[in-house]
């Protein structure tokens, strides 16, 4: 079975709820992007390899739950497997975090802006729905908001 362009859409479509749903704090929301089995690498962004959907969403809520975010993603490159089933795509992306202040003093920042990728496998699943499998973020270029040195953290 080969895939058409509902499929691309559908696709694109599952990423825009994934970067809404993460900018909303939707976590159940959120974690239907996704497969049960998923594995998110973050490591090449300063950050972890996680396996699980559970263990995933628990990392990255810990991280902004309390934070404003706003997460965009542009230019989809997508390569479908022969099956149709199955997809790579690598997406252009920006994220822009404002931190928390009780996180702050954590992860030594005010926030940051950051352009990179999001290198990801999809699947199709059993109810029709696209969902993804494993993700890795890496950054081009980091723009990091530092603490200043005279802020009275808690």
């Amino acid at each position: 079975m080969q895939p058409d362009f509902a499929d691309w859409l559908a696709i694109c479509e599952t990423k825009a709820r994934y970067c809404r749903l993460m900018d909303t704090k939707d976590w159940d929301g959120w974690a239907d992007c996704f497969t049960e089995d998923l594995v998110l690498d973050t490591s090449p962004a300063g950050g972890q390899r996680i396996e699980g959907r559970d263990q995933a969403i628990r990392y990255v809520r810990g991280s902004i739950d309390q934070a404003k975010t706003a997460h965009q993603v542009h230019n989809p490159e997508v390569m479908f497997d022969s099956d149709g089933q199955g997809a790579s795509v690598t997406w252009a992306m920006n994220d822009r975090v404002e931190m928390a202040e009780d996180r702050r003093a954590a992860v030594g920042e005010l926030g940051h802006t950051g352009y990179g990728h999001y290198r990801e496998r999809y699947v199709k699943c059993a109810d029709g729905k696209w969902r993804i499998k494993s993700s890795q973020l890496s950054y081009l270029h980091f723009d990091s908001r530092p603490l200043p040195p005279n802020l009275n953290l808690p």
